[in-house]
């Protein structure tokens, strides 16, 4: 392992196998699961595998907590959640170790962007509970009515192995803070931050059973979940295909499903738009943790006045990204998380070649020396057209897709043309032109001259294949965590 992570890190791995947190107690179990170090193939340390029996004692024990938990004013309950936003920043550089090692990334962008920005999200939505009324009175004539909100009781999670920091805080941060209980099932490739958290869970002193850590397989512990009866929402991040999966069984228990899928996202890029800023801006946005972002830009429009001179300076900086360890500090793409993704991503590129695209540069695994047992691809550019089926389906990988448009309202079609709706990005120096067409393009977010941004009170959500129920990161996200209930009499 790269001697750059710190102590701390390697004792809390040394733990193995690595406990879970159910009703407050740490539990091992006879199986475990062992967690690879993406960057050299070799195994980092084990967890303790629980199974579908701790899925049903974890939401009993929610169950349980939620009575007294949703009974704390939201001033006992911000105590907690601040306390654990706390921790999180004290051990920012555990947790930015931890999510390098085992994602990929680089450390830099975890100690960035991943740890800040998840106990950002437990603070934000404490003033968000602040400021909720949750008594509204309705000033109708006939009835002395009011809507009141309340949570909704246990909350179970399924989290993907991108980013298992940030997606966790992006969903139970709003749930806990508007009264829930939690079950969590970090994905089973990247359990290790998920894990930590749970720890620094513990040390803020939240009650038994608010906040249940089960890592476990997708065929058991996921399973169990999803389709346990009692629970009271779902809450499912990851690729569309499972996620109707998840949304089908929750229907059956007419259990409310919130599902963040994926995405295909577009980028068109005008006439007039600034080439350098474009290039670099999209470039960081492929290439940020390895291409594993459901909302990134991956196909991109490129208008044909521009094309050449676009596509020349975008292949230079594609060949000179920095690929290495995500612990070592010049890296600026680390390796896929899975050699599965890496083998999936490899393929992609193959297909997209057998059906006409064009390779402009990358496309090929990384073995040279320290690479050669990672799971390191090169940024990837290829150039074709929409038939092309990688031109339309996700990868999730470092490769962006080149197109060609000549009138803008055409380039808006064949984007919205894609089945998924996440996230579209515009380029152009005229800003009421750059807004006009990203108002036409249909997804959870358009930006522009940006791609992948992201502020506490921006919505963040998704329509079509790319999700439906509800998005993150807003007031609105915190009201999807609270029931609605009239509350009437006759005058």
């Amino acid at each position: 392992m790269n001697n750059n992570i710190s102590a701390v890190t390697l004792n809390y791995m040394e733990q193995s196998p690595l406990p879970f947190l159910l009703n407050g107690q740490w539990q091992g179990s006879e199986k475990s699961l062992a967690v690879y170090d993406p960057a050299t193939g070799a195994k980092l340390t084990e967890v303790a595998l629980a199974g579908a029996e701790h899925v049903e004692q974890a939401v009993t024990a929610a169950e349980q907590a939620f009575v007294s938990w949703s009974a704390l004013s939201v001033a006992e309950r911000n105590g907690y959640i601040s306390k654990l936003a706390e921790l999180i920043r004290r051990d920012l550089q555990v947790l930015a170790e931890l999510e390098s090692v085992d994602v990929g990334k680089p450390v830099a962008a975890a100690a960035g962007f991943d740890v800040p920005f998840a106990a950002d999200c437990f603070e934000y939505f404490t003033g968000v509970a602040e400021e909720c009324q949750y008594d509204v009175e309705l000033g109708l004539s006939v009835t002395d009515s009011q809507t009141i909100k309340r949570p909704y009781g246990v909350a179970g999670f399924v989290f993907p192995w991108n980013f298992p920091l940030t997606l966790c805080a992006w969903g139970i941060g709003p749930a806990l803070a508007a009264g829930n209980t939690v079950v969590i099932k970090p994905a089973s490739e990247t359990p290790l931050s998920t894990l930590y958290l749970a720890k620094l869970v513990d040390e803020a002193g939240f009650p038994a059973g608010v906040v249940n850590v089960l890592p476990g397989t997708g065929s058991t512990v996921g399973e169990a979940l999803i389709g346990h009866p009692r629970i009271k929402l779902m809450s499912f991040t990851g690729s569309t295909s499972v996620g109707r999966r998840v949304g089908e069984v929750c229907g059956r228990n007419l259990v409310p499903a919130k599902l963040e899928l994926g995405g295909k996202g577009a980028a068109v890029i005008c006439s007039d738009a600034d080439v350098d800023a474009a290039v670099a801006g999209l470039t960081g946005a492929i290439t940020l943790n390895a291409g594993q972002v459901c909302c990134t830009a991956s196909r991109w429009y490129i208008h044909e006045a521009i094309y050449d001179q676009f596509v020349a300076k975008a292949k230079a900086a594609f060949e000179a990204i920095k690929v290495g360890r995500g612990l070592d500090d010049s890296t600026e793409m680390g390796p896929m998380c899975t050699h599965k993704q890496m083998a999936k991503v490899l393929s992609c590129i193959g297909e997209a070649q057998a059906s006409g695209a064009e390779l402009v540069t990358g496309g090929k695994r990384i073995v040279e020396g320290e690479f050669a047992k990672g799971y390191f691809l090169e940024p990837t550019l290829l150039a074709g057209d929409d038939n092309n089926p990688w031109a339309q389906e996700e990868i999730f990988g470092p490769v962006a897709f080149l197109l060609k448009f000549s009138d803008e309202a055409d380039a808006v079609a064949r984007a919205n043309a894609n089945p998924y709706g996440l996230a579209n990005s515009v380029w152009s120096q005229d800003l009421p032109k750059a807004k006009a067409i990203a108002a036409q393009l249909v997804s959870g977010n358009s930006w522009i001259n940006a791609h992948n941004v992201f502020e506490y009170g921006l919505h963040y959500g998704a329509c079509n294949q790319s999700g439906c129920g509800g998005g993150v990161n807003s007031k609105a996200t915190f009201e999807g965590y609270l029931r609605h209930q009239s509350v009437a009499a006759i005058r």
